[in-house]
């Protein structure tokens, strides 16, 4: 199984991915989201020029914040820069377009988008849809140095449940799903990929994406270090719950039961017109002091990859013969470092 990461694009901490590189990381993963991180683009292009082996691509980009043709020239571009080690993950904005009080594309505008940019990322020709006219569109001076389409740019959709999932079945050349808890829910992750068309499962790339923490002996599965290497992970699922509880009234899952009062409690005393920005403060970076209490060993566990070395190791292989292909970790913003030498100490040595 690969070992990737996945970065908050930060254009001022390149040395990370260069430091991925050098340890054996597969893939670097720069998400894109506007008002949280440095835009993904100029982040990858610096990290292109300062790498040689590590595969790089958006992770991922957003479908509802630049239009297929913007996402194509730029990840084009990189690849022009990182010819053959460039890819391109998509997703319909969970939380680029939620922090801006504003939804993510729905299935069918999902649909629609995926299928517009497949072409274009082979430098064909493609149907933009605008109003009611469909006009065709691509790039027309691919051979002059501006952007690479000879090197393929294999697209891995993001999907969380069945129909974005039979989505990335349809349209892509892999997936990035939530990480699984077991081989079975594999299996059922296979059978929704494989529900809107054909599959060859030894073709198509699936990433999973966690926060990792190896344990050391006797250390507990919630204990101040794990708290501060994958708590922005955990609470990123609880800011998820609150916005499809929020938008779509869905209930949250029984693992946020004992905490979901509070919380919901402690967001609603936030002014409703801004609410959308308090809810993703520090995404994926850090834990909000108020948000502190609700970082609970059951979170914890149902959220991130926490073990030993050898309970990890068990679970990757696993994972790994039911056809998941790679692991992106996202550990805390402050303790990243500390958490990419680790992993690659006790984890990627033995997959």
């Amino acid at each position: 199984m690969d070992v990737g990461i996945c970065v908050p694009s930060h254009v001022g901490d390149i040395d990370y991915v260069v430091r991925a590189e050098a340890l054996g990381y597969s893939h670097a993963w720069l998400a894109d989201s506007q008002m949280l991180w440095s835009d993904c683009y100029a982040a990858l292009a610096l990290a292109a020029d300062r790498t040689s082996k590590i595969k790089i691509g958006t992770g991922v980009a957003i479908t509802g914040t630049r239009p297929a043709a913007v996402n194509a020239a730029g990840i084009a571009t990189i690849n022009a820069m990182a010819p053959g080690r460039t890819f391109f993950g998509v997703g319909s904005g969970n939380t680029a377009t939620r922090i801006m009080g504003l939804p993510p594309h729905r299935i069918a505008q999902y649909d629609r988008y995926l299928s517009e940019i497949r072409p274009l990322l082979k430098g064909e020709e493609a149907q933009m849809q605008h109003g009611s006219r469909e006009i065709p569109i691509k790039h027309v001076m691919p051979d002059k140095g501006f952007v690479n389409f000879e090197d393929t740019i294999p697209m891995y959709v993001s999907g969380f449940g069945p129909r974005s999932l039979g989505l990335a079945g349809k349209h892509g050349d892999g997936a990035v799903i939530t990480f699984p808890s077991s081989a079975a829910m594999m299996e059922k992750i296979w059978l929704m990929l494989e529900a809107d068309g054909e599959v060859k499962r030894d073709e198509f790339y699936v990433t999973a994406l966690t926060a990792m923490v190896v344990l050391d002996k006797g250390e507990a599965v919630d204990s101040d270090r794990v708290r501060h290497e994958c708590g922005a992970m955990a609470m990123a699922t609880v800011h998820y719950a609150y916005d499809q509880y929020r938008n779509f009234g869905h209930q949250p899952p029984n693992h946020l039961a004992g905490l979901w009062g509070d919380y919901v409690k402690m967001l609603e005393a936030v002014p409703e017109e801004r609410r959308h920005q308090r809810i993703h403060w520090g995404h994926n970076c850090w834990v909000h002091p108020e948000e502190e209490k609700f970082l609970t060993k059951d979170l914890l566990q149902s959220t991130c990859l926490i073990g030993t070395q050898d309970e990890l190791l068990e679970k990757l292989n696993a994972l790994g013969e039911a056809g998941m292909d790679q692991v992106m970790n996202l550990p805390n913003f402050d303790p990243r470092s500390e958490v990419l030498e680790r992993v690659a100490k006790d984890i990627i040595p033995f997959l």
